[in-house]
Order: C-alpha cells, then sequence, then structure tokens
C-alpha cells in the first residue's frame, strides 16, 4: 500500500511512535511522513494523527481511505483534547477511536475502537505511552480491515454527541492556594515541555515540572 502519515507538529511526542511505525512496515509499504497537507502525495491510506490541519474532501479524494486517530469513545468526546479533558473529569480509562475523516469534525464512520486503563499515578509521559501505543494498534488494526474488504460502522444516530473545546495557555494554569492533592490530577495530565502547569504568586509566575522518582509494582 502507498500509505501517508501526516502530523502537523515536528515537536509532538507522538513522532517517535510514528517513526517506529513506519520503520516496522517499510519493507511491506511505501509509506511516507509529511508536516502538511501541501505535501500529500496522494495513495491508498491516509492516517491522520494530531493533525491540526482540516483536511477537505478534495484532498482526501487522493486517497482511497483517510483514516483519523481520535482519543474519545465516540460520537461522545469530539472536539479538540478529549483524552485530556476526559481525565480531568475523573475518567480511569481512555477510548480511542479509528475512523473515516469526514467535512464534519469527528463525525466520520468508525473503523475500530481499543480502550485502555490510566492509573491515577500516571504522568503525562506514561499516558502518552499507552495512548500512541494504543494508536499504533489501530493503525495495524485498520489495515488489516482494509485489506479484508471490511467497511466502518456509521456512529449511532440514537447517541446525542458531547463536543470538547479547544483548549488554551490558561487552562494549564492552577491555584496556588489548593493543596497539592487537589491539584495533582491536573498538573500530571501538563506536558512540562509544551503546555506547562503554571501559577502566579508573589507578582512572578512560575512553570511546574512533574517527575515520578519512584515506582512500586503494587500501585
Amino acid at each position: 500500500m502507498q500509505i501517508t502519515l501526516l502530523c502537523s507538529s515536528p515537536e509532538h511526542p507522538v513522532n517517535a511512535w510514528l517513526e517506529r511505525w513506519r520503520a516496522h512496515h517499510q519493507g511491506r509499504h511505501s509509506i511516507t511522513l509529511c508536516r502538511t497537507k501541501d505535501e500529500l502525495p496522494g495513495g491508498d491510506v491516509l492516517f491522520l494523527v494530531s493533525c491540526s490541519q482540516i483536511i477537505d474532501a478534495a484532498t482526501r479524494a487522493h486517497y482511497l481511505n483517510t483514516l483519523v486517530l481520535h482519543a474519545s469513545d465516540l460520537p461522545y468526546g469530539r472536539g479538540w483534547s478529549p483524552y485530556i479533558w476526559s481525565l480531568l473529569e475523573g475518567a480511569a480509562s481512555i477510548t480511542v477511536s479509528l475512523l473515516e475523516a469526514e467535512d464534519g469534525v469527528d463525525t466520520g464512520a468508525i473503523w475500530a475502537k481499543r480502550t485502555f486503563p490510566v492509573p491515577a499515578h500516571a504522568l503525562h509521559d506514561e499516558i502518552h505511552r499507552l495512548l500512541f501505543d494504543t494508536e499504533l494498534e489501530l493503525m495495524d488494526e485498520g489495515l488489516t480491515l482494509i485489506g479484508a474488504g471490511a467497511k466502518p460502522e456509521p456512529q449511532p444516530a440514537t447517541k446525542t454527541p458531547t463536543y470538547y473545546r479547544r483548549r488554551t495557555p490558561a487552562d494549564s494554569e492552577v491555584d496556588p492556594t489548593k493543596s497539592l492533592c487537589e491539584l495533582f490530577p491536573t498538573i500530571r495530565l501538563m506536558d512540562p515541555q509544551r503546555y506547562p502547569a503554571f501559577f502566579r504568586l508573589h507578582g512572578h509566575t512560575y512553570s511546574i515540572e512533574l517527575k515520578k522518582v519512584t515506582s512500586h509494582d503494587d500501585d
């Protein structure tokens, strides 16, 4: 197959996983990694992974299938940063959906879903590993389903979709008057390189970097 991976941010941590996936499959498929839709060569399958660009119908027409990875149990959680919002709401697991791209955001038919648990102690980097491993598994599953001639299932009309708004830097601000136990569920999700948690105190702004220094098998 002629496969394209479109990830619009070269700084996104998922890139290391995409490179690993490309190296693993390169012998069986021709795989190109692009940063913008203007670079897309066309082919059999286009995977949109952490892609912030809108891929219109004219662009999608250059591929037999355009598949999106979205970290929510669609039709619930359409929109932006769904797994972050979900974990902030207290979720203990995350479902990732592999769907066909459509003009409506996250409205396409579903190819497959996978769910993984998120321990309450897991930090952003550990959650990333769980999420990105699941996304690679779904990409493999998508290729298998396409190769077998399977078709995706439309999202159920009986379920009312929910939507998440786009996160902003202000969403990473925490209240320094709260206890660490109260703040931990928010701080643990903030990427200290790209979206650090921060607080304001004594006329200054401070960023927070949280690291796990011990690990217990019974956690």
